[in-house]
C-alpha cells in the first residue's frame, strides 16, 4: 500500500479506461470512502449514486450535455458515481467536493483511473432537475454536486507540475 504523500504526488486524471469491470466490493470501498469524508458540522449530508457505464440514464445525460459530441464525457468509465447533498446546507458542495477526494486518492491507490466530474451539472441542475434527481435516486431535497468516473485505466498521464513560489504566498 502507497502513502497518501505517494498517491498525491503520483496520481492525475484518466480518461480512459479498460473494459474490465470494477469488482463490486471495490465499488463499495469506493463509496465508503467517500462517505466517510469529513462534512462541516458533521451533517453527514452527502449521498452517492452509483452507476454503470451502460445504464440508460448514463446516455440520457451524455445526450442532454451534446447530442451531437464525440466525446464521451464519461469516457467510457465503467462507473460513475453521482454526488448529491442538501440543497438548503451553505456547506454542501464542499463537503461533496471533499468526499469527492476521498474516492479519487483511494481509487488511485487501489490501481484503478479517475476522474472527478463537473460538466453534469448544467443537465443534472437544469431544467430536467428534478427528473435526472429521481432517475438517480437522490434523496428529497437532494441536489447533484459533482460526480467521479473511474475504472483500470487504459492510458497513463504525467502529475501535475506545481510552481510553488507562483502558487503560494507565505505572510
Amino acid at each position: 500500500m502507497s502513502t497518501v504523500l505517494d498517491i498525491i504526488n503520483t496520481r492525475s486524471s484518466i480518461r480512459k479506461y479498460t473494459d474490465q469491470p470494477v469488482p463490486e466490493d471495490i465499488c463499495r470501498c469506493l463509496v465508503e470512502a467517500g462517505l466517510k469524508a469529513p462534512t462541516a458540522a458533521n451533517k453527514r449530508e452527502i449521498h452517492i449514486s452509483v452507476v454503470g457505464k451502460d445504464h440508460p440514464v448514463q446516455a440520457e445525460i451524455q445526450k442532454d450535455l451534446n447530442p451531437d459530441a464525440k466525446t464521451n464525457f464519461f469516457y467510457d468509465a465503467p462507473v460513475t458515481l453521482y454526488l448529491s447533498a442538501d440543497e438548503n446546507f451553505r456547506w454542501s458542495a464542499l463537503d461533496a467536493g471533499i468526499a469527492v477526494e476521498n474516492i479519487h486518492l483511494l481509487a488511485a491507490d487501489l490501481g484503478l483511473g479517475s476522474v472527478i466530474i463537473g460538466i453534469v451539472d448544467g443537465v443534472l441542475n437544469g431544467e430536467k432537475k428534478a427528473e435526472y434527481a429521481a432517475k438517480l435516486g437522490f434523496p428529497e431535497g437532494y441536489r447533484y454536486e459533482i460526480a467521479i468516473a473511474f475504472g483500470y485505466p487504459d492510458t497513463t498521464k504525467e502529475p501535475h507540475a506545481i510552481d510553488f513560489d507562483k502558487d503560494v504566498t507565505i505572510l
